[in-house]
């Protein structure tokens, strides 16, 4: 891909790699020692295609797998598939959404699907990830004052 890259003119394009497969979460410290140094690049985490092939009981270990050594090479993280899905789609939103919603506090970057409620769902990402970022420091719980 850097190849390409450099042959079509660009370089010096960023590159996200989706891991979305069980073989691309195998690799994944080989695709990011690849680039690393070389290259600027993220990860995005295809919880939903994950999910789909490694089975949702895995998802939140291997969530936190890719995480870790995404944090450990200062590699920045997409945090992406169904955030938020049923507010940005009909206007509602559920428990398990915000918790998960809020989860995505330790990655760079949250990706959003679209929908007639995106606004509305863009808000309510800022405001949880704003109030857990008080508590979380990417991998890191602090142990700070709730406010009620």
């Amino acid at each position: 891909l850097i190849k390409v890259l450099a042959e079509q003119g660009a370089p010096q394009l960023p590159i996200i790699a989706k891991i979305e497969t069980n073989r691309a979460v195998r690799n994944l410290p080989d695709i990011i020692l690849g680039t690393l140094g070389r290259h600027t690049m993220g990860i995005m985490i295809a919880r939903g295609d994950l999910a789909v092939e490694l089975g949702s009981v895995r998802m939140s270990e291997i969530q936190e797998e890719i995480l870790w050594v995404c944090e450990a090479a200062h590699i920045p993280v997409i945090w992406a598939t169904q955030v938020l899905e049923s507010l940005a789609k009909k206007g509602t939103i559920s428990r398990p959404e915000i918790t998960d919603a809020a989860s995505g506090v330790r990655a760079e970057c949250v990706m959003l699907n679209k929908g007639p409620y995106i606004l509305r769902a863009v808000q309510v990402l800022g405001h949880i990830l704003s109030r857990m970022q008080e508590h979380q420091q990417k991998k890191f719980t602090r142990l700070r004052a709730l406010h009620w």
